[in-house]
C-alpha cells in the first residue's frame, strides 16, 4: 500500500507491505500485526501459553482502536497504547485455567510528533524486532528482551551457542505477564529514503542478516504481484519454516531529502534458529 502523509517537515512517502503465515509446522498462527500509518506493529504470542494468539491479536487490535485519525501521536501516546495492551492481554488471563499466561512479544514503529519535528519511534518488548536498512547496512535498532542476549551481553556465550543454549527460548520482558510493562523506546531521525522492517523471530530464526538483507536490496526486482515482505516471508518458507513469521516493511521518502541509493549489502550473523517463546519466571 502507497501513502502520501503532509507533515510540518513536508511531504512524506510510504510503501508498506506486510505478510503473515503460520510457517510449516505449528497448527496455529499465533502472530498478528497492525500496518496503518503512522503505527506499525507485530505481535508474537508466545508458544506454549494459553491463548497466545488471542493475546498477539488484543495488541494489535489495541493499537487499531487507538490509530489517530488524523495528525501524529506523541511518544507518551504510544508508550500508554502500549500499556493499555499490556491490560488488556493480563485480562484474558481471567478466563483461563489456573496458573496458564497469555503473553505476546512486541516490536512497533511508529512516526511521532515533538513540538514542530517529527521522528520515528521504535520499541518492544521481548525479541521481536525492528530493523532500519539505510541502502548499505542492516542495522537491528531494538535490543532483544531475552535471556540468551543478556549471556551475549556479558560475554559468557558466542552467537554460535545461541541456537542450542538451553535458555534459547526464554524472553527476560512480555505483553500480559505481569501488571506493569516496560517497554524499550528509540527516537530516530525522520528524512531521505528510510526502510523499517518489523518482524516476528520466526523471520530470524530461518534467515541471518545477510539473507535479509539482500532481499531488501532486491526488493524492485520482485516478480509482478509480490511484495517485499511477501519475498521475505517465503524465503524463511523455505528455509524451514520453523516458527510463524511475520513481516512488516516500511519504505519511506521525505519529499526534498538527499537519499541514500540501495548499492550493498553487510553480513551481520545472527542465529538461525531458535525455540518457542516463553516469559523468564
Amino acid at each position: 500500500m502507497d501513502y502520501e502523509l503532509t507533515l510540518s517537515v513536508g511531504s512524506l512517502r510510504l510503501a508498506v507491505s506486510s505478510a503473515s503465515d503460520l510457517g510449516l509446522v505449528r497448527k496455529v498462527n499465533e502472530d498478528s500485526f497492525f500496518a496503518d500509518p503512522p503505527v506499525f506493529v507485530v505481535a508474537d504470542g508466545m508458544g506454549g501459553h494459553s491463548f497466545g494468539d488471542r493475546a498477539s491479536q488484543s495488541v494489535a487490535a489495541t493499537f487499531a482502536a487507538a490509530s489517530p485519525p488524523q495528525g501524529l501521536p506523541s511518544v507518551e501516546d504510544v508508550v500508554s497504547t502500549i500499556r493499555d495492551s499490556n491490560s488488556a492481554v493480563v485480562g484474558l488471563a481471567g478466563n483461563d485455567v489456573a496458573g496458564t499466561v497469555s503473553g505476546t512479544t512486541l516490536a512497533g514503529l511508529a512516526l511521532i510528533a515533538a513540538g514542530d519535528d517529527c521522528h520515528w519511534m521504535a520499541f518492544n518488548v521481548g525479541d521481536s524486532r525492528v530493523y532500519s536498512w539505510d541502502g548499505r547496512a542492516l542495522e537491528q535498532v531494538t535490543v532483544d528482551h531475552s535471556a540468551v542476549q543478556e549471556l551475549l551481553d556479558l560475554g559468557e556465550i558466542s552467537l554460535r551457542e545461541v541456537a542450542t543454549h538451553p535458555f534459547r527460548n526464554v524472553v527476560t520482558r512480555a505483553i500480559g505477564v505481569g501488571i506493569d510493562v516496560d517497554p524499550d523506546v528509540w527516537l530516530l531521525p525522520l528524512g531521505g529514503r528510510q526502510l523499517f522492517l518489523v518482524c516476528s523471530d520466526g523471520l530470524t530464526k530461518e534467515l541471518d542478516d545477510d539473507q535479509i538483507a539482500s532481499i531488501l536490496a532486491d526488493r524492485f526486482h520482485l516478480p509482478e504481484g509480490q511484495s517485499v515482505a511477501d519475498r521475505l516471508v517465503a524465503a524463511a518458507l523455505a528455509a524451514g519454516g520453523s516458527d510463524n513469521v511475520t513481516v512488516v516493511v516500511v519504505d519511506s521518502e521525505l519529499a526534498g531529502s538527499v537519499h541514500t541509493a540501495d548499492e550493498e549489502t553487510v553480513d551481520r550473523g545472527m542465529p538461525h534458529h531458535l525455540e518457542e517463546t516463553r516469559p523468564r519466571k
